[in-house]
């Protein structure tokens, strides 16, 4: 590769509890890693095989270059979770599975590495190379692709010096006579167990020796081009009966009628998009210019970038073409490099609510993507249409601008400016009046005003997930105001119920009453749909030396959220949001008739879409199907009782309290019963989804270890 040895397009990623490898990456830039995802999960201590996305964690990751080699803090921008062939859960004993990448954005200067290696499909019969995740010059293992056929590629290693085994994973394979990356090491197969020693069996010709598998590069794009994750892939071919096409040409054709200012300026912006050595270019044809324009994904951007610095009016009218065509993305590669390094300085606890200030700087939005992924998200806002016209009838704000507006405000005044200096950069090269991004500022510096005096309830957070029988595994977040920050990271850890209780109320007896403020923090109990029945408000806390119960839902306000049915119909996001927006305001449902399955309740709720509070009283079999339906398509608040068939004491008493109190009320409904068992006969469960606040990303299946 140029500039450099073949190892020096290898990253190392560490684990973050010791700094030992977790595995290797792929360079593809100064900012830009691919490894596997159960690497990943490895270095930040999770699940080998866990599926949800780690979210905005730091992973320290070793980059080699000219400057030498440094360690450098990164973020997962794209995630694809390993899955099985028919997209299923990895578990212990798979040999095989799909998926299992993982882009990082490193926060890394420009010159921290050579260029990036070429990429080439894998084909069986290459010989290629591949190092340990530490990049040291002897761990080189060769290995020949056997066969590249499908979604995997099969290695046979040879019989003398390395053989790939822990910390390769992630790393390129090197095809030395291509002098270019095919693919990625995934796993290597291991000799078979003695059953009784529980060591490797002894040797047998027929054992498979030196064999791994990885993933073609080939396949390695169509995960990554499916996932949005591929940057720097070419738009469809430019088509010349696209009217974008030929407006272009004349636009061009207007401000640079002569072959020499096209290559000068063509020079430019092959620069400025990365394309070529930056050397001399011949200068293109006006038609060659536009199909350019149309097909790299920044390079309509960068154009019009480089037409307002040189003060060519044609900017205007590239613009204009530019916004028929569908292809081009908002910002050019300067703009959006700076927009990366800007939200790598922002504050953790302001990240954790970027999804939040989404919602408010957009709130007719449809749903947007689930994967948790700062940089998916941002890609999404990015191919958004603007959220109004200016005041003179011109092109209207994008989204992207608008949301950073709404998370400047959450930041401190040096990050601010950053920020806002950026959208008004950004603002002038798309010629739209700085009046126009003036109101949206305005919007936003109100909407922190109300987040400031609104009187936000502190919350612990507690994913409770099924273990063995009898025992449950616990993650813990305290949230004062500023979105949830996690105290409890032991997920391999179980607890019976008592010991579940005592732990969350020593987290809440750690918040102290200046936290507080007065009021009882709020218990949301996160939770899958099979669990929203867990009585987690009767557990006790009571150690034997200690005088009083610690019954967790008497002592406090305690609610169930289950996040999975939101996520899995995300077409109810917006009435969601819509709901909970007329939470005081909103109609009440009571549904007791048994007689009404699932179904009739899913299109009463459909009509009423003013609905924000439902209360359940019907037999337990059918009232937990209709409870998930009601929250599937974003009733924000439901009511049950889980001890009742029917003609619930539950659901009568809480008809008499405000939509806004039913927290308090249903904790002190539960201290009435313990105290007056006879006349409050219920078992009330209250499901609360605040659309306000934010819900960290779960991983409701099950961790599983590598076979």
């Amino acid at each position: 590769m140029d500039g450099g040895t073949p190892v020096a397009c290898v990253a190392s990623v560490r684990r973050t509890r010791d700094g030992k490898v977790a595995g290797a990456g792929l360079i593809l830039g100064a900012d830009t890693v691919l490894t596997c995802a159960h690497v990943v999960n490895d270095a930040l201590g999770r699940g080998l095989f866990e599926a949800g996305a780690p979210g905005p964690d730091e992973i320290p990751v070793e980059l080699r270059g000219p400057r030498g080699h440094d360690r450098y803090p990164a973020r997962v921008a794209h995630w694809i979770a390993p899955r099985t062939r028919d997209g299923g859960v990895v578990g212990e004993g798979d040999d095989e599975w799909l998926g299992d990448l993982a882009v990082l954005r490193v926060d890394a200067p420009g010159d921290a590495v050579h260029p990036p290696a070429r990429r080439i499909a894998m084909e069986a019969g290459q010989e290629v190379r591949t190092w340990h995740g530490s990049a040291g010059g002897a761990t080189f293992a060769d290995l020949t692709v056997k066969s590249a056929d499908g979604p995997v590629g099969y290695l046979d290693g040879e019989a003398t010096g390395m053989a790939v085994g822990p910390g390769y994973s992630g790393g390129p394979l090197w095809c030395r006579p291509d002098k270019a990356v095919v693919g990625l090491v995934v796993a290597h197969f291991m000799p078979p167990r003695d059953p009784h020693t529980g060591g490797y069996a002894a040797h047998s010709p027929q054992h498979l020796i030196r064999r791994s598998w990885g993933i073609p590069w080939q396949r390695i794009e169509a995960e990554l081009r499916a996932a949005g994750a591929f940057e720097t892939q070419d738009l469809a071919p430019a088509d010349v009966d696209d009217p974008a096409h030929g407006l272009l040409m004349e636009a061009i054709d207007g401000a640079f009628p002569f072959s020499t200012g096209r290559g000068d300026i063509a020079r430019e912006l092959a620069r400025a998009c990365g394309v070529g050595d930056g050397g001399e270019v011949t200068p293109p044809t006006i038609e060659e210019f536009a199909d350019f324009l149309l097909t790299h994904p920044r390079a309509l951007a960068a154009f019009t970038e480089i037409l307002r610095r040189k003060g060519v009016p044609a900017a205007d009218r590239i613009l204009a073409a530019g916004r028929l065509a569908r292809g081009p993305r908002l910002l050019s590669p300067r703009e959006y490099t700076r927009l990366h390094q800007l939200l790598r300085g922002v504050d953790k606890a302001v990240l954790g609510r970027f999804g939040e200030a989404v919602r408010a700087a957009l709130p007719l939005a449809a749903a947007f993507p689930g994967g948790g992924s700062l940089d998916a998200l941002l890609d999404h806002l990015e191919a958004l249409h603007g959220d109004g016209r200016s005041d003179d009838g011109g092109p209207r704000v994008p989204a992207l601008l608008r949301v950073i507006e709404y998370v400047s405000v959450l930041c401190p005044g040096p990050q601010r400016a950053g920020l806002r200096m950026w959208s008004d950069s950004v603002i002038t090269r798309l010629g739209i009046p700085r009046s126009a991004l003036a109101e949206r500022r305005s919007d936003a510096q109100e909407w922190a005003r109300e987040m400031r005096t609104r009187s936000a309830r502190v919350r612990v957070l507690v994913e409770v997930r099924r273990a063995e029988p009898g025992r449950h595994r616990l993650r813990i977040w305290c949230d004062e105001g500023a979105g949830p920050r996690q105290v409890s990271t032991a997920a391999a850890v179980s607890y019976s119920a008592s010991e579940a209780a005592r732990e969350l109320l020593r987290v809440l007896e750690s918040l102290g009453p200046s936290a507080v403020h007065g009021r009882r923090p709020l218990v949301e109990v996160l939770v899958d749909r099979t669990s929203l029945n867990l009585p987690v408000d009767e557990w006790e806390g009571r150690a034997p030396d200690e005088i009083v119960p610690g019954v967790l839902g008497v002592e406090f306000p305690l609610v169930v959220h289950c996040p999975e049915l939101l996520r899995r119909h995300e077409r109810f996001l917006p009435d969601w949001r819509h709901r909970w927006s007329r939470l005081d305001s909103g109609a009440t449902l009571v549904f007791s008739d048994a007689s009404k399955d699932p179904n009739q309740i899913y299109y009463e709720l459909m009509e009423k879409l003013d609905a924000v509070r439902v209360s359940v009283d019907v037999p337990p079999g059918l009232r937990d199907g209709i409870v998930q339906v009601c929250l599937a398509v974003g009733v924000p608040v439901v009511v049950w009782d889980r001890g009742r068939d029917e003609d619930s004491h539950v659901v009568r008493h809480m008809a008499e309290v405000a939509t806004r109190e039913l927290p308090d009320g249903v904790r002190s409904y539960r201290a009435n019963t313990m105290a007056n068992p006879l006349e409050f006969t219920g078992r009330p469960v209250l499901a609360w989804a605040d659309a306000d606040r934010t819900v960290p990303r779960l991983h409701l299946t099950e961790p599983q270890e590598s076979a």
